[in-house]
């Protein structure tokens, strides 16, 4: 398997005539590399190309919510979660190795608030202000239950009255007057999952390539030239060009001859806290509550911390998006008015993240009131543009399957090609013959700790971090002798990340600890752990000492000026 993927990523580096292919794909966030997959799976030749690593932009800084959009029912989204529920459950089923349920407790502060503001946004207006009383609630669970009834996997709602609902959820605020629980979904690792249907689309079609770091640098007719990090030049020439860039699509159309005005993106930030004493009263449920002002705000436990979101402030700079002062502030008091006898404070965070999201651009007075559907956009060919251009605007995490379908069908009209099969119920990397319950899981853990004489907790981390793809990772620790746990960084060993270098496409250190695995987020960082990583890396991809330090250099540069860790 990773001998092919290192072929279809050379394949596509070679300078000189322009390669052919069906589909080019730019931008590998979660909606290109959820029709890249799509398409391989197809026959279809693709290639997909990403400015930086794959899934490290707005695909990389969501909620981590695997959701139905349970708040899209008061902008009169049906059709939006009915798809959102379905593509929930689908990828509970799956990717069971990193989304699993989230029950999660929704507060009401009133009985019968915002009962016309809903009306009027059901109505179509765009500036009604956001409110919900216990009666919205109730009804907006239940009909969350009615259209998360394809496939189900998981209970119905519960409704409960004040007494009840303190019972449940004692250290929240006594100012509430009823509340619900209802099951969502939750990803610990999106980034991964990103590279995961990456690497299923070239297994599938040795005929497509993947290319990160390398970013359009001109169109001369129907001929695309890419340029990478190390100043290397590819060419191709696509029959369909994809623009997946999310908040980047307009530059990109740009780039390619055509300018447009699709995107009016709004940023959303997030921190994560150290604090044993809310993860263990949250009793594994996340709370989705309504701020002072009116804001839907979160707060759930994740890898042992406590992840805060988000904002919802317009914005349109990708590529200097963090988490500002005032947007800690405001979480951290959301957080003392929901959970007012519990301390909060800033040496309590761990990490910060924001990004753009790719939404469609609007008028709305609100952004949160901006819609989360996806549309894809065509501006046909040209005498001197001979392929489309078809845009991926909006979308969400959740629903990138079914974008990708859609966007797919439409594309193999275009190509006269036919469809081979349905990705409906296709797991996805590590999720492949994923044991479920937790008899099978000790089996399969029991089997290879028999089989490799390493110890069952050790493969049963490797099975939660990448699901059964932990299989070739514990062939290659076997292989190198290198099971030794990193000195520096919990949890980890030399063998896995070795492997992640040698195997998953690594440019540079941040891929190894922001997207492949989840050391960073977790904060599990210091300054010798980097150091430890990057020594592996460097011997793993023939970094020189000083290629070793540079790629340290940045990646604290990174970490401390968009993420708020200091080393």
């Amino acid at each position: 398997m990773n001998n092919q993927i290192a072929e279809n990523a050379d394949a596509v580096s070679q300078t000189g005539s322009a390669g052919d292919y069906d589909v080019v794909i730019i931008g590998a966030g979660i909606n290109g590399a959820g029709l890249f997959r799509e398409l391989c799976l197809q026959g279809i030749r693709c290639l997909i190309v990403d400015k930086a690593d794959f899934g490290s932009g707005t695909s990389a800084a969501p909620s981590r919510l695997i959701h139905g959009g349970i708040k899209y029912l008061e902008t009169g989204e049906l059709g939006l979660v009915a798809q959102s529920t379905l593509e929930r459950n689908l990828l509970l089923r799956n990717a069971p190795h990193c989304v699993e349920p989230l029950a999660t407790f929704i507060p009401s502060f009133s009985y019968a608030k915002g009962a016309l503001s809903a009306l009027r946004t059901l109505a179509g207006s765009t500036t009604a202000p956001r409110s919900r009383g216990a009666l919205l609630i109730k009804i907006g669970l239940w009909l969350y239950d009615v259209y998360g009834a394809r496939h189900r996997v998981m209970p119905k709602h519960r409704f409960l009255f004040r007494n009840a609902a303190l019972k449940e959820m004692p250290e929240i605020t006594p100012r509430i007057v009823a509340g619900g629980i209802y099951y969502d979904a939750r990803i610990t690792r999106p980034e991964r999952l990103v590279w995961e249907l990456i690497r299923d689309g070239m297994e599938a079609n040795a005929g497509s390539h993947a290319r990160n770091y390398a970013e359009l640098e001109s169109r001369d007719g129907g001929v695309l030239t890419f340029k990478d990090d190390l100043d290397n030049r590819f060419a191709a020439r696509p029959k369909i060009v994809v623009n997946a860039g999310g908040p980047w699509i307009d530059r990109i159309n740009t780039s390619l001859g055509e300018p447009t005005k699709l995107i009016g993106g709004t940023k959303g930030s997030h921190i994560l806290l150290r604090h044993p004493e809310l993860v263990e009263s949250l009793k594994g449920r996340m709370i989705y509550f309504e701020a002072d002002d009116g804001r839907i705000c979160l707060v759930y436990e994740y890898l042992g911390l406590v992840l805060v979101g988000s904002t919802d402030i317009k914005s349109d700079d990708p590529d200097n998006v963090q988490c500002e002062e005032d947007e800690i502030d405001y979480f951290l008091a959301s957080l003392k008015s929901l959970l007012p006898d519990m301390h909060f404070d800033r040496s309590q965070i761990v990490y910060t993240y924001s990004g753009i999201r790719p939404l469609p651009a609007s008028d709305a007075s609100q952004p949160g009131l901006i819609s989360r559907d996806h549309s894809a956009p065509v501006l046909s060919p040209t005498a001197e543009r001979p392929f489309s251009i078809v845009s991926l605007v909006g979308g969400k995490w959740t629903t990138f399957r079914g974008f990708a379908e859609e966007v797919a069908d439409t594309l193999l009209k275009q190509l006269d090609a036919p469809r081979r099969q349905s990705t409906q119920m296709q797991p996805i990397g590590g999720g492949r013959a994923f044991p479920i319950d937790s008899a099978a899981r000790k089996n399969w853990i029991g089997e290879r700790s028999k089989a490799s004489a390493m110890k069952p907790e050790f493969i049963d981390n490797l099975l939660a971090r990448y699901g059964t793809t932990s299989d070739l990772i514990l062939s290659h620790i076997q292989e190198f002798e290198n099971e030794a746990p990193l000195e520096h960084v919990e949890g980890y060993t030399r063998g896995e990340i070795d492997w992640i270098a040698r195997s998953e496409m690594i440019a540079h250190l941040p891929d190894i600890v922001m997207r492949r695995t989840t050391t960073a987020i977790e904060g599990l960082l210091s300054r010798p752990g980097l150091e430890e990583i990057a020594t592996i890396a460097a011997n793993a991809l023939s970094w020189n000492e000083e290629r070793r330090r540079q790629e340290i250099e940045m990646t604290v540069a990174l970490l401390e000026t968009r993420h708020g860790l200091i080393f």
